[in-house]
This record gives C-alpha cells, sequence and structure tokens, in this order.
C-alpha cells in the first residue's frame, strides 16, 4: 500500500490528526528523546517558570504532523524533505491538539509537494504553524 502519488495530489487538499496530550506521552517523549527538561517533567519546577505548569515538548505535536504525512497525505512512501516550525503557544497535559497539513504546491517536475503544518488545541489556539516539503511516494516498478 502507497500513499498519494505526485499526479494523485491537488493544492487545497488536507488531512487531520488530533490527540489528547497525556502525562506518560510527555514521560515517554523524555525518555525516547533523552529531553529530561524540568519544565516538562517536574512539575514543582514548571510551577515557578512563566507557564505556571509542566509543558509538553515542543517536537511532540510536531510528530503529529509527521504521522499525517506518513500514514495519511500523501500517506505511506512519503518522504520527508524539509520542515518549518513556529511554536507560538504552549501545549499542556491534558490538551487536545488536531494537527493538520494542507496541499499548498505541487511540483511535478521536481516531484516535490509543499504543505502547510498546523496544531491547534481544544480552544481553536493555533499553537504550532509551519511549512513542510516532502517527496510523495513514486507507483511501484512494474
Amino acid at each position: 500500500m502507497i500513499g498519494k502519488t505526485i499526479d494523485e495530489l491537488q493544492i487545497g487538499e488536507s488531512a487531520e490528526f488530533s490527540k489528547t496530550i497525556a502525562e506518560s506521552d510527555v514521560y515517554l517523549y523524555a525518555g525516547i528523546t533523552g529531553d529530561f527538561n524540568p519544565a516538562h517533567i517536574n512539575e514543582e519546577y514548571a510551577k515557578k517558570t512563566f507557564f505556571e505548569t509542566r509543558i509538553a515538548h515542543g517536537m511532540l505535536p510536531a510528530g503529529f504532523i509527521s504521522a499525517i504525512l506518513g500514514t495519511r497525505l500523501p500517506g505511506p512512501g512519503t518522504i520527508y524533505l524539509k520542515q518549518d516550525l513556529k511554536f507560538l503557544a504552549p501545549v499542556r497535559i491534558g490538551d487536545t491538539i488536531t494537527a493538520r497539513v494542507e496541499v499548498t504546491e505541487v511540483n511535478r517536475d521536481k516531484k516535490k509537494v509543499r504543505l502547510r503544518t498546523t496544531c491547534t488545541n481544544q480552544d481553536g489556539t493555533l499553537v504550532l504553524d509551519g511549512e513542510a516539503v516532502v517527496s510523495p511516494p513514486r507507483p511501484p516498478k512494474k
């Protein structure tokens, strides 16, 4: 099974993925990446910060974008080439984050697709904004 090829993609096409951030997600992400910043894992420390509580790692919701690209749009076989991100608001434990990708450019000559990438929380606050460039899957050789 492969995702959509360059010839199947259209400007404006989009896909989404939503997940509620659990405490275990933050601890697992810290363990996998080695990022044990106390702003993420130590509530007593985090209470004294600007955010007044622990926040999720910024790259955790950014990973939801990768999930969409690799499983939904364009889908399996997609190769991630570039990602620009702006972190606009904190993501807290218990927030429900909706990641969204939207095709903004299809370059058939270079076989590359540009997509707007965003994450919003349950209140509609944009927490992450960016742009990705991917190489969509190629049709199987016959």
